[in-house]
């Protein structure tokens, strides 16, 4: 015969408190005597007694769960920034149900199963769906963030660094290293971080007389980056440097400019990345780089979620932090 389930009410008799003083006791952030918790966690322990979560939610109306919508794992970018939200949204008592989506046409089934599962609120680090699905939330009255991009639509918090200027100095970096061929590995086409970066590379290029020697795709992903830069090689004559819109992407370019061409980096071509992953400074690559503010623009994004959340006053607000270049081997 199955065991009924130890309810909140007999936890309370053993402690000695209020049934109300259970569920205070697990439920974060709520105020409760250092004493009494003790009490009820003691009681806890001794009956078995798990809270239902489920049970909450119904009473209080929040599931206490965000929902993460993420279009890769692979690039080490997003692992990081899923750890730092997961770190700082825990200690607020909140739990993480992560979405994947590779384009906008999942975006309705994952709205759908983020409606049904009830979620708090939405923290978004998919490049693809990134405006109509953000569109979509607010239009929902659903607290939505947006970390490490932007959209042009009012009512939507987004926080992403100065993508514009890490061109910038990317483009400039280049030149004043004597490189006169500077090519481009562009990331998702839709996304505003690569159309950023790459905005504001040209502008650096022309300022100073020059022009994009040539340009290719590479989706924010390593196969297509290899595949960009093989590409990019089949010209005559090929490049001398190449900036490519994020890390990920330029390792994958150094790989292939060294493994499969037989090209030194940085006396043959030179090479820029953005982010600054860790990898980055691994000896083997060395990347000349832009860091991006990672753990404050996570912060800045839940902060601003947990405010929509509490106060149910669903607001956009945008904020854009500062790049840093990081300089290392990988250009002359």
């Amino acid at each position: 015969m199955k065991k009924r389930p130890v309810t909140s009410r007999q936890v309370a008799e053993l402690a000695g408190v209020s049934q109300s003083a259970v569920s205070r006791c697990f439920s974060p952030k709520a105020s409760i005597a250092p004493k009494t918790r003790e009490k009820v966690l003691a009681a806890a322990r001794e009956l078995g007694y798990r809270p239902n979560s489920i049970a909450r939610s119904l009473i209080t109306r929040s599931s206490r769960t965000i929902a993460v919508v993420m279009s890769q794992l692979d690039n080490p970018f997003y692992a990081q920034m899923l750890d730092c939200a997961a770190r700082q949204l825990q200690q607020h008592g909140y739990h993480l149900l992560l979405f994947m989506s590779r384009d906008d046409e999942q975006s309705s089934a994952i709205m759908a199963d983020i409606l049904q599962r009830q979620a708090d609120g939405i923290l978004m680090l998919a490049a693809r769906l990134s405006s109509s699905f953000a569109q979509e939330c607010v239009e929902r009255g659903i607290p939505v963030a947006l970390i490490n991009r932007t959209v042009t639509f009012e009512g939507v918090s987004q926080v992403a660094s100065d993508n514009h200027r890490g061109g910038y100095w990317a483009g400039e970096w280049l030149i004043a290293r004597g490189y006169e061929r500077i090519a481009f590995v562009a990331g998702v086409a839709q996304s505003s971080t690569s159309n950023e970066r790459r905005e504001g590379f040209l502008a650096a290029l022309a300022d100073h007389g020059h022009h994009c020697w040539a340009e290719e795709s590479g989706d924010y992903q390593r196969t297509a980056a290899q595949a960009a830069t093989r590409a990019l090689f089949t010209r005559t004559p090929p490049p001398d440097a190449i900036f490519a819109a994020n890390d990920h992407m330029a390792v994958a370019v150094i790989d292939t400019l060294r493994a499969e061409l037989g090209l030194r980096v940085p006396e043959d071509v030179g090479v820029v990345g953005f982010d600054n992953m860790p990898v980055a400074s691994w000896p083997s690559y060395r990347l000349t780089t832009i860091q991006q503010p990672l753990e404050e623009m996570v912060t800045h994004a839940t902060q601003r979620l947990l405010e929509q959340i509490e106060t149910g006053i669903v607001t956009g607000e945008r904020k854009r932090l500062p790049v840093v270049p990081i300089v290392r081997g990988s250009t002359r």
